[in-house]
């Protein structure tokens, strides 16, 4: 294991919150209490034997310790000092590392404060549309549980090994055929009491699977294809086979609402139904065969383009791992719906994403894979491939949503992935220059800028005007 150098604050804020002295932490360390403070104060390196001491002593899990842990927190307080209201207080990018180092405890707790602000801001918002409409329903200030439910899965590093086990005995004990896997879910179902009924749309009203808890029904719409049907199948019996591990997950004290911890039972499920879809072993073995490509792999398993992307992302049982992934779903509008990452790019918590990703551009071609070599303002290249994706609709009348999906990993895997295979991945000319969101970056010369930098008071000069409203230019 590699030393630690910033992990001084945390072993200050444990030892606190266990009431111990130094001299009572050192003495259990096996140290001394001076060296404990230099340690505390990041002048000496954590290391690995004292990290796993630590470890023992507190019952603590390594993850919470981790540099990604603290990369993470950095970015988040990054995208909150980039509001607005924080415009006159001049926050650098040092300062704001310091407090992350320094008051890892401080530094959640801003974030914590900064959410409920978030929250308290639009619910002023729809409160104040409701008011104007005579309606005051749905006014709701809690945290949102998507961010919760997305946070979990990012600790869990998007892999969670019941599950995994959880499918592939389902494989097994029910005798799943890969070129029927319908049938033998169904039979599956039905040796757990449950019938299958596939149903016209208009009897689902808007639904594409219903479930009756007390008949032990489930409901299909007509309208979904096989392999979305298998999808909905497999969800069905995660539910019911895996609820106790379903249920610790959803325990977690991070997920504050019982919306949060529904939604997580829902994405749990929705990973296990893509796990039994694409078992783990033969999966990782296709992916690496076909060079990671999307569209063969969905077509071998019967998984839809995002299923297949979802799922790549989640291959990192240890000792088996595939390429790590980072993906994100958006909206024509830019409203990110679904994110997750294991290259290390971080995704905008509070904000909107840069426009110069290729992702927005996916929407100008439906259906068609558009491939990016970006390079995001620290340095860090990465490889991207996206492509809209259609909700199945119920007939002419019903309405269609269009969605656009990125995958991407590291520049440096790139040469893994059969889109790659046409990118000349040395050339800077190939390089697109892109940043987090508009407020963190700072490409002052970015003709798409929508504001100005955190890092760049605005100035604004009548009479010049340059690449953006927000570029600097020479006023002469």
């Amino acid at each position: 294991m590699q030393e630690t150098a910033h992990l001084g604050a945390k072993v200050r804020v444990l030892r606190r919150q266990r009431n111990l002295t130094q001299a009572q932490l050192a003495e259990r360390l096996g140290i001394s209490a001076s060296y404990l403070n230099l340690i505390e104060h990041n002048r000496r390196s954590l290391s690995a034997p004292l990290l796993i001491k630590l470890a023992d002593l507190f019952d603590l899990d390594l993850k919470a310790l981790s540099s990604e842990n603290h990369a993470r927190v950095v970015a988040d307080l990054m995208e909150v000092f980039g509001d607005p209201i924080f415009e006159q207080h001049d926050v650098t990018t040092a300062e704001v590392r310091d407090l992350a180092g320094s008051s890892p405890t401080a530094a959640r707790a801003v974030l914590t404060l900064y959410q409920a602000y978030r929250a308290a801001r639009e619910a002023s918002d729809t409160l104040a549309a409701t008011l104007s409409d005579g309606d005051l329903e749905g006014v709701d200030s809690s945290h949102l549980p998507t961010e919760e439910v997305s946070d979990l899965i990012q600790r869990h590093g998007n892999y969670f090994p019941e599950l995994e086990a959880g499918a592939e005995e389902l494989s097994r004990g029910a005798g799943a055929d890969r070129d029927d896997l319908s049938t033998s879910l169904v039979r599956h179902l039905g040796e757990l009491g449950v019938t299958v009924r596939i149903v016209r749309p208009a009897e689902m009203q808007g639904a594409v699977r219903r479930y009756d808890p007390d008949a032990k029904v489930v409901y299909l719409s007509e309208v979904l294809r096989r392999g979305s049907r298998n999808f909905q199948l497999a969800y069905q019996i995660g539910l019911l086979t895996q609820a106790a591990t379903l249920d610790r997950f959803a325990a977690d004290p991070h997920l504050t609402s019982a919306s949060s911890r529904a939604l997580a039972r829902v994405a749990l499920a929705n990973y296990f139904a893509g796990a039994v879809l694409m078992p783990y072993d033969p999966f990782l073995h296709a992916a690496r065969i076909e060079r990671y490509d999307i569209e063969l792999l969905g077509h071998r398993f019967r998984a839809s383009f995002e299923q297949t992307c979802h799922r790549l992302t989640t291959l990192h049982r240890p000792g088996a791992e595939g390429v790590p992934f980072h993906m994100v779903r958006v909206d024509i509008a830019g409203n990110i719906s679904k994110r997750f990452s294991a290259s290390g790019l971080r995704f905008a918590r509070f904000s909107g994403a840069c426009p110069r990703w290729n992702l927005f551009e996916a929407f100008t071609t439906p259906g068609l894979i558009r491939t990016q070599l970006s390079q995001m303002p620290d340095g860090a290249t990465y490889f991207w491939v996206a492509r809209t994706v259609s909700r199945e609709g119920g007939g002419f009348h019903a309405p269609r949503s269009v969605l656009a999906v990125a995958i991407g990993c590291e520049a440096s895997r790139a040469k893994e992935l059969v889109y790659a295979d046409a990118v000349n991945l040395e050339s800077r000319e190939a390089v697109v220059p892109v940043g987090l969101t508009c407020r963190l970056c700072e490409r002052m010369d970015c003709e798409q800028r929508a504001f100005p930098p955190l890092q760049h008071p605005l100035k604004v000069n009548a009479n010049v005007r340059g690449v953006s409203f927000y570029a600097p230019v020479d006023g002469r």
